[in-house]
């Protein structure tokens, strides 16, 4: 079996012995994959440091067959995630969004693009003491980003269920299991839906279309844009992956003001 290389961000580590431990890391040409790295803490291994949750490391690993675990066999970090000397609130959302790679992603599928949105959010999260409501702004673009990498972004201009052009108005139905807005015909007949405002759909699409693109409101605008964001963004990535996760709680528990 010939050795493969690439780059990674390593999303979680679990002991696998008194030194060894195994990765679940995404990369950027072989998607997600678990390894495992023996000897990983022992001196003068062959990891040079690198194995930390969050590191963005170049790494050579062996590729097993079938179900096996595949054989990690060198790390160089290129990238430490450092968000704990910054605040609990940018280590959390940078913990949310390892959490949603792991969920987010199937085992050896690559998406380069979602690669490099993680790598700019992360490098992002450690690069300053951001405001909460900076924090609030880049978790919600991720979201909404990644879906749009995977090809699950949610409809925010047609009906998600008929395909019909939904008007924008002061309020539209959102169906959670329906996948985006929906129109007057189909909202009774959907299960989950939770009612919108223009401003809370607006920003969505700018997220999604234009993720960089300038935010324009005062700050008790942006805190209550904020705050119906989160929510709606928490219950559609739930809906999205099957079940609770487990971070948005922490960062639901990040004040908006600011």
């Amino acid at each position: 079996m010939s050795s493969e290389k690439t780059e990674a961000i390593i999303l979680r580590i679990v002991p696998f012995s008194e030194s060894s431990v195994v990765l679940t890391m995404l990369t950027r040409d072989f998607g997600k994959i678990s390894a495992l790295a023996k000897g990983a803490y022992r001196p003068k291994s062959a990891f040079e440091g690198a194995i930390d949750l969050g590191c963005h490391c170049r790494v050579v690993f062996i590729k097993k067959s079938s179900d096996a675990l595949d054989l990690l066999t060198e790390a160089k970090l290129e990238r430490r995630f450092r968000a704990a000397n910054k605040s609990l609130p940018q280590l959390y959302v940078g913990y949310y969004i390892f959490e949603l790679l792991r969920e987010l992603t199937e085992s050896d599928e690559p998406h380069p693009d979602l690669f490099d949105l993680s790598l700019w959010t992360l490098k992002k999260i450690d690069s300053a003491d951001l405001i909460p409501g900076e924090l609030l702004d880049l978790v919600a673009t991720f979201e909404l980003q990644a879906l749009k990498t995977l090809g699950h972004a949610p409809s925010m201009d047609v009906c998600a269920t008929c395909g019909k052009t939904v008007a924008d108005g002061a309020r539209v139905a959102f169906g959670m299991i329906s996948g985006g807005v929906l129109c007057d015909a189909c909202r009774p007949r959907s299960r989950q839906v939770v009612m919108l405002s223009k401003q809370a759909r607006d920003a969505m699409r700018q997220r999604i279309d234009e993720p960089g693109g300038a935010r324009s409101a005062n700050q008790t605008q942006k805190n209550q844009l904020n705050g119906e964001l989160r929510g709606v963004l928490r219950r559609y990535m739930s809906h999205h992956v099957g079940h609770e996760l487990k971070m948005p709680r922490l960062i639901d528990g990040i004040r908006v003001r600011g």
